[in-house]
């Protein structure tokens, strides 16, 4: 969800504002996602690598995801969204893991849209905890499986498409074990001016493309 903070500048606003608008987008990404039947939607909150941000603005950006865990409980608890998250959460200040861990434990009975929160998350850690993870439980992956079950969620499936808004053509260390067949889709458009109509364009896209997964 990349382009909070351009938005912003090129209307001479303060970043933070930026990331409001880009919490409206976000609401409205979750519900276009649970009315048109999609199970599955991950997205990448906050990177380990935004840890090294200006302290000013992290703190407003913890700030922000704890309101908005509050102000959309209500709204995902009506329309059965599930949240749940991955990544090194005990890196959170204590408040917004709370609500994070209050937030998933209200929603976890829900059977609609799987929502996944990515925070304080990289692909290389992932990876590494994992194998961290090996060598303390004293198990030895044998195949390709048994690796994916040391991740951090294993329930969750392979992502069959990959968004990316704001004009970068590149993944910046997300999902890299899961992503290795996803189809892949850059829009120029910042992540504040993302709507229904172009995920819905980007579905389109996704539904042309014929995927071989290495064979013929």
């Amino acid at each position: 969800m990349d382009g909070n903070g351009r938005w912003a500048q090129r209307r001479g606003l303060p970043r933070s504002l930026g990331h409001r608008k880009g919490v409206k987008a976000l609401h409205n990404t979750v519900a276009a996602c649970s009315d048109l039947g999609i199970e599955y939607l991950t997205t990448y909150t906050f990177s380990t690598e935004n840890w090294q941000r200006p302290g000013r603005e992290v703190k407003s950006l913890m700030s922000l995801m704890a309101r908005s865990m509050d102000n959309e409980r209500p709204g995902l608890m009506k329309n059965n969204v599930q949240v749940r998250t991955i990544g090194r959460s005990s890196d959170l200040p204590d408040a917004v893991r709370k609500k994070l861990a209050r937030l998933i434990e209200d929603t976890s009975r829900n059977t609609g849209l799987v929502f996944t929160l990515a925070i304080s998350y990289g692909g290389r850690a992932e990876i590494t905890d994992a194998c961290r993870k090996a060598i303390v439980e004293g198990v030895s992956p044998r195949s390709e499986e048994d690796f994916g079950r040391l991740l951090y969620d294993h329930s969750l499936p392979d992502p069959d498409l990959l968004i990316r808004t704001g004009g970068d053509a590149r993944i910046s260390n997300f999902l890299l074990w899961q992503l290795a067949y996803a189809e892949l889709y850059f829009t120029d458009t910042l992540w504040p001016d993302f709507s229904r109509k172009e995920l819905e364009v980007a579905l389109e896209e996704f539904h042309r493309r014929q995927r071989k997964f290495g064979r013929i």
